[in-house]
């Protein structure tokens, strides 16, 4: 089928919006009528060339929402007219890391970013002929996406599927950096760096968990007042301004539990984290860096002798299985905020209009939400 999708033709070049052909699904793929795509930062990186890419034309979006409209052979556990989140990291549940538990790292990660389908390296995406690359092989951008089923999470119908779309990244990623990786529990104090769509649920994942101090930090005066009411006590534009009151709320303690979620990471920001984390307290680092930046400052003699941990998270260190299922409980109970996550909503045309209101600091999510024009 032809559909519209918008896509990026080179390093610094702005979205556009193209027709693409859409292949149908083979063994183990199905295809989805989208409702909504987030707008995260991991695109940006793609623009910016700060994610490396094979090549050009690249078909955006990882976060979305829909309906199954067609299904492939061999595919058993979904069926047409099911509703489903997407998941920026597939869960086959053969291979070794998905065996041990460990679904968010699951081998077929290895090709997010290849454009390469996962049922036979092949491409369900061309524009004008040539391959399109779909990002983390799902291409969101686009009101149609033909993808695997080891990335496809059915829900339950009454998730109002433009906030179910949020599950696919930001939502599970920010809580469960807070509450799985960071393993904040009751009483804990806990430092949020970068409070956009993935740092503020970290801060209502670190609330929720039980947290004593919940610290956001943000240069961006209207998301820190967003913190405040998702879970938030304490608010500061930086790191610098936060600290004594860190060491003061916890009587020089520090902050067990460190979360970096800011939009591009760079390698001085590590140390300055661990200097409010307090001995054997952890840095979570969750933001993502620039492919090439290899340097990172740290105090190893800190590092060591106060047994401080640094640690990466993916999909917050959870299955998409499992989080997306249980985070949808926590919502229908009143327990996870997703509606006031989505600060303003776009058409698909509007997405580089979306891209810089979040540079600017305007949005918590921004969202693309499609209609039937679209279709």
């Amino acid at each position: 089928m032809k559909t519209k999708a918008a896509v990026i033709k080179g390093i610094g070049q702005p979205w556009e919006i193209e027709e693409i052909e859409l292949g149908d699904p083979v063994s183990g793929e199905v295809q989805i009528r989208l409702a909504a795509s987030g707008l995260c930062h991991s695109d940006e990186h793609l623009r910016t060339g700060a994610t490396p890419l094979p090549f050009f034309p690249v078909l955006g979006g990882h976060e979305g929402a829909g309906v199954v409209t067609k299904v492939g052979p061999g595919v058993s556990n979904l069926a047409e007219g099911d509703h489903v989140v997407l998941a920026f990291v597939p869960a086959c549940g053969r291979c070794r890391s998905c065996a041990k538990g460990m679904q968010n790292i699951c081998d077929e990660g290895a090709g997010l970013l290849t454009g390469q389908a996962i049922a036979d390296k092949t491409f369900r995406v061309t524009l004008g002929g040539e391959p399109v690359l779909q990002m983390c092989l799902l291409g969101t951008f686009s009101p149609y996406v033909t993808v695997s089923e080891a990335s496809v999470i059915k829900i339950d119908n009454d998730i109002p599927l433009d906030k179910a779309a949020l599950l696919g990244c930001g939502v599970s990623t920010g809580w469960g950096s807070a509450t799985q990786i960071g393993g904040t529990r009751v009483g804990d104090t806990v430092v949020v760096i970068g409070v956009g769509g993935v740092g503020i649920n970290s801060v209502q994942g670190a609330a929720s968990a039980g947290a004593r101090f919940v610290v956001a930090i943000d240069p961006v005066e209207f998301k820190r007042q967003k913190a405040k009411e998702f879970g938030a006590t304490h608010v500061f534009a930086s790191l610098e301004e936060a600290a004594p009151t860190i060491g003061e709320i916890t009587w020089g303690r520090m902050a067990e539990v460190t979360i970096i979620t800011v939009g591009e990471i760079e390698g001085d920001m590590i140390q300055p984290a661990m200097s409010i984390t307090g001995k054997g307290g952890q840095v979570v680092v969750t933001g993502m860096g620039s492919a090439a930046d290899t340097q990172v400052t740290l105090s190893l003699f800190e590092l060591t002798l106060l047994q401080k941990r640094l640690q990466g998270a993916i999909f917050g260190g959870v299955g998409p299985r499992s989080q997306i299922p249980a985070l949808l409980d926590l919502y229908r109970n009143g327990t996870l905020k997703l509606d006031e996550l989505v600060t303003r909503t776009y058409r698909l045309e509007q997405v580089n209009d979306g891209y810089q209101d979040m540079l600017d600091g305007k949005n918590l999510r921004g969202l693309i939400v499609y209609s039937d024009d679209d279709y």
